[in-house]
């Protein structure tokens, strides 16, 4: 029986993707780089720096460690800018997370940075419904590595344990991901996986291995997790 769920960040409980590309597109044109769609939806599971080294070896370009720096600024300066008039929620994640977190624990695991996520959080005062975070900063592996999902584990144990609660098992927890990488490091934890059509198609997400897809989380409720993943 699910007694947590694990939530990716983005393109899972915020609509940002295209706005990363953007941000992306324009940080890497300053540096000559041409940055496609595909290119990005390509890189999926990679946190921020893997994605820029990558970008840099694909266009053959060198990478200082001033002009990582240089580049990585103006991303996030832009998809900070881009977030400002409005924090673009998928439709129903709120109510979701609000009405799971009085039935599970809930954690948040990303490859997003953790200044990202809390500056989201904070705004929608949503930060109270997680009881765990992992970040990039956390881990050195991206998805598909399962290091994040198990860290996001250890995390909620180490507080069950504080709380004088029993330490819960991989195959408690349910992995909500909307990334063939994300599928797979939730996999490869051990843990329950349900897979979201909001970035790639339901047959990438099957190949990746989620257990069952959906379209969107509004069509889903605790009884639902409950009936599906009891």
């Amino acid at each position: 029986m699910i007694q947590a769920i694990f939530f990716d960040f983005n393109g899972v409980i915020i609509d940002d993707e295209p706005l990363q590309v953007i941000a992306y597109q324009e940080a890497l044109r300053g540096q000559g780089i041409e940055l496609t769609e595909t290119d990005y939806y390509n890189a999926l599971g990679m946190d921020d720096q893997m994605f820029v080294r990558t970008a840099f070896a694909r266009a053959k370009k060198e990478l200082t460690d001033e002009i990582f720096k240089e580049t990585l600024a103006a991303k996030m300066a832009r998809h900070r800018q881009l977030l400002e008039n409005e924090l673009p929620f998928f439709p129903g994640v709120v109510t979701f997370l609000k009405a799971t977190s009085r039935r599970y624990s809930l954690g948040l695991v990303s490859m997003a940075l953790l200044s990202d996520i809390e500056y989201v959080l904070e705004r929608a005062r949503l930060r109270s419904v997680f009881s765990v975070i992992v970040s990039a900063e956390d881990v050195s592996n991206c998805k598909p590595a399962p290091d994040c999902y198990r860290l996001g584990l250890e995390k909620l144990n180490r507080k069950r344990q504080v709380e004088q609660n029993l330490a819960l098992l991989p195959g408690e927890c349910l992995v909500i991901e909307d990334s063939p990488p994300g599928i797979e490091s939730g996999r490869q934890a051990g843990m329950r996986t349900l897979g979201l059509t909001n970035t790639v198609s339901e047959e990438q997400m099957r190949v990746a291995g989620a257990e069952v897809v959906t379209v969107s989380l509004a069509d889903w409720t605790v009884d639902a997790v409950r009936h599906v993943f009891g």
